[in-house]
């Protein structure tokens, strides 16, 4: 192999590396990406024009509601500019939706956070088939996949839901996810205290 061969080889070696490490995954919320941390150094770090690209992600998602969780992902180029793919929001947002919860079980085996239907499954599936990463799913695959996250979530799937039922359920839900929060606040306090934090500066904190 000549000289200039293995420079050549070498230099793709060194420009598919770049490439890679320029890629970002992350969630930005619908209409809200601005300049500052976490979002603004991230961009930075590859060399991405923030203004550019948060003006260009605004505009893209105006449609959307407002704070919505938006997967992304971002390419940078040599010259600032970036390519940008913009996927439906989560899986576990649109289960959460549909349960009318607005978080996961604590304790996913043992507890029920909420209850979708099969109908919910299906239209979920069809929505998130559409993702790129999903594009060599079938739509049964894409529902058994949606199954293993509402398990995760503590989201129980169901043939029917009595309105008035679970209206009773979601309300009872309220006072269990209140005494977790409690119980998880309870233990972070006795975590600072352990580590030499005082009543003060925990109060300070919160």
């Amino acid at each position: 192999m000549s000289k200039a061969s293995r420079g050549m080889r070498n230099v793709k070696k060194v420009v598919e590396k770049v490439n890679h490490s320029s890629r970002l995954h992350t969630d930005i919320m619908a209409q809200l990406a601005v300049a500052g941390p976490p979002l603004g150094p991230q961009l930075g770090q590859r060399g991405v024009n923030i203004a550019a690209f948060c003006k260009d992600f605004n505009e893209r998602t105006k449609d959307i509601k407002e704070g919505i969780p938006l997967p992304c992902r971002i390419s940078g180029n040599p010259d600032r500019s970036f390519e940008l793919v913009i996927h439906s929001p989560p899986s576990t947002f649109f289960l959460k939706q549909a349960a009318g919860i607005q978080r996961g079980a604590m304790y996913p085996k043992r507890e029920v956070a909420g209850k979708i239907t099969l109908k919910h499954l299906y239209e979920i599936a069809q929505i998130k088939i559409k993702d790129p990463p999903n594009a060599l799913l079938s739509l049964e695959q894409m529902c058994n996949a949606l199954v293993g996250v509402a398990r995760s979530c503590g989201i129980e799937i169901v043939r029917d839901l009595d309105p008035v039922e679970y209206g009773k359920f979601l309300e009872e839900r309220k006072v269990i996810v209140e005494a977790q929060k409690k119980e998880l606040e309870e233990k972070r306090e006795a975590k600072m205290l352990r580590t030499g934090y005082t009543n003060t500066e925990i109060a300070s904190i919160k």
